[in-house]
C-alpha cells in the first residue's frame, strides 16, 4: 500500500507543475485585413525602424472570425523582417496570459510567420503527378517508398536520437531500413534488389566509418549553423558529434541506392543476355558501368553542396582563403560532400562484386 501511495504521489508532482502554468495553445491562421505604418526613429540605438499595425482576421482555432491587432516591427534587417501586405496569409502563435482561457482578451497574438504550406502542397501534388505521369507504376512506387522513408526519418528515427540512442548506431539502422523498403518495394523482390540493398548498406556503412574518422581529425563540433544551436538550447545532452555524422550518412544514402541499382540491374540484365558470362566478366561490366556513373553522380553530390552553401562560399572572396577553408562551417560542408563522393565509389565496387557472385547462385535465380 505504502509503494502505491508513493506511486501516486510521484506521478501527482510529475503533473503539478504543468498544471500550474498556462496551457500551451495551438497556431492558428490569419488573412492581413489592413496595414498602418508607425515610425520609430531612434528607438533602437539610433537606428531607423517602423512598425507595422496589422488587422488580421483569424482564420482558423478557437477564436476564428475575431480580428486582432497585431505589431510588426521592422529593423530593416531582411533576415528577421516580414515585410506584411493586405491580403498575405499568416500563422498566428498565441499565448495564453493566464491559466485558463476564457475570450480572447485572455490570449496574446503574435505574427509568427507566412503561411507557406499551400505553396508545398502545390509543389507535391505537381511532383507526384509528373511521378504518375512519367513513371507510372514505378512512379508510385517511388512515391510510396518515400513515403516510407520520411516516415523513419520522422518516427523512428527522430525519436530514437532524442530519447538518447547513439545518433551514428540509429542513422546506420534506419538507413539500412530505409534501403531494403525502398529497393525492394521498386525493383521487386528479385536477385538484383538483394544486391543492391547488400552494395548500399556496406557503402553506408563504411561512409560512416569514414565519416567518424574525419569528424575526429577535423575537430568538427557539429554546430555548423543556427538551427544546431537552437537544438543545444533545447537539448545540450545530444551527440552533435554523432548528429553530423548521422547527416552525412542520410546525404549519402538516395545517391548510393541510385548507382547500387543502376550496378545490380545492368548485371542481372547482361546475365539474363548471356548466362555464360562469368563472375570476373559480370564483375567487369558491372566495374565499367559504374565507373560511367561516378563521374556525373559525384560531380551532382558535390553541386548539391555548393549550391546548399552558396552564401557561404561566396564569404571567400572577404575572407583569408587559409582561415576560411579552416572554419568550422566551410570544413563541415567540405567533409560531407567528400564522404557522400567516397561512399559512392565505395558503392560500385562493393555492389558489382555481390552481383556478381549472387547472381551466379542457382538458388538465387530468378523463375
Amino acid at each position: 500500500m505504502k509503494k502505491i501511495f508513493l506511486i501516486i504521489f510521484a506521478i501527482c508532482m510529475t503533473f503539478l507543475p504543468s498544471l500550474a502554468e498556462p496551457p500551451v495553445l495551438p497556431s492558428a491562421t490569419g488573412v492581413i485585413e489592413s496595414i498602418d505604418y508607425v515610425d520609430m526613429d531612434g528607438e533602437s540605438n539610433g537606428q531607423t525602424m517602423t512598425k507595422q499595425l496589422a488587422t488580421v482576421r483569424v482564420l482558423t482555432g478557437e477564436f476564428k472570425g475575431s480580428e486582432q491587432v497585431i505589431e510588426n516591427v521592422l529593423t530593416n534587417n531582411p533576415a528577421y523582417d516580414m515585410m506584411l501586405s493586405k491580403g498575405d496569409r499568416v500563422i498566428l502563435h498565441l499565448e495564453a496570459n493566464d491559466e485558463v482561457v476564457g475570450s480572447e482578451d485572455d490570449v496574446d497574438f503574435f505574427i509568427a510567420d507566412f503561411k507557406r504550406d499551400t505553396t508545398l502542397y502545390w509543389l507535391g501534388a505537381i511532383f507526384f503527378a509528373g511521378l504518375l505521369l512519367v513513371g507510372r507504376l514505378k512512379g508510385f512506387l517511388s512515391f510510396i517508398s518515400i513515403v516510407a522513408t520520411a516516415a523513419m526519418i520522422f518516427f523512428v528515427l527522430m525519436p530514437l536520437i532524442l530519447y538518447g540512442v547513439n545518433p551514428i548506431a540509429a542513422a546506420t539502422g534506419v538507413s539500412i531500413l530505409a534501403t531494403i523498403v525502398t529497393i525492394y518495394i521498386v525493383a521487386g523482390f528479385n536477385r538484383k534488389s538483394t544486391s543492391a540493398v547488400i552494395g548500399s548498406a556496406a557503402s553506408l556503412i563504411f561512409a560512416g566509418i569514414i565519416s567518424v574518422i574525419a569528424i575526429k581529425f577535423a575537430h568538427l563540433t557539429g554546430f555548423a549553423g543556427e538551427e544546431t544551436m537552437f537544438l543545444y538550447s533545447a537539448r545540450p545532452d545530444l551527440d552533435f558529434t554523432g548528429i553530423l555524422t548521422a547527416s552525412m550518412m542520410l546525404a549519402t544514402l538516395g545517391a548510393v541506392m541510385d548507382i547500387a541499382v543502376s550496378i545490380a540491374s545492368t548485371i542481372n540484365e547482361l546475365y539474363q543476355t548471356n548466362k555464360d558470362l562469368s563472375k570476373k566478366a559480370l564483375f567487369k561490366s558491372g566495374m565499367n558501368v559504374g565507373c560511367d556513373i561516378i563521374g556525373t553522380m559525384a560531380n551532382t553530390l558535390i553541386l548539391v553542396y555548393l549550391g546548399s552553401a552558396l552564401p557561404l562560399v561566396l564569404l571567400a572572396n572577404n575572407i583569408d582563403l587559409q582561415k576560411f577553408f579552416n572554419l568550422n562551417q566551410v570544413a563541415t560542408e567540405i567533409v560531407s560532400a567528400l564522404i557522400g563522393s567516397i561512399g559512392i565509389l565505395a558503392c560500385v565496387p562493393l555492389t558489382a562484386i555481390v552481383t556478381a557472385v549472387l547472381i551466379k547462385k542457382k538458388r538465387f535465380s530468378d523463375k
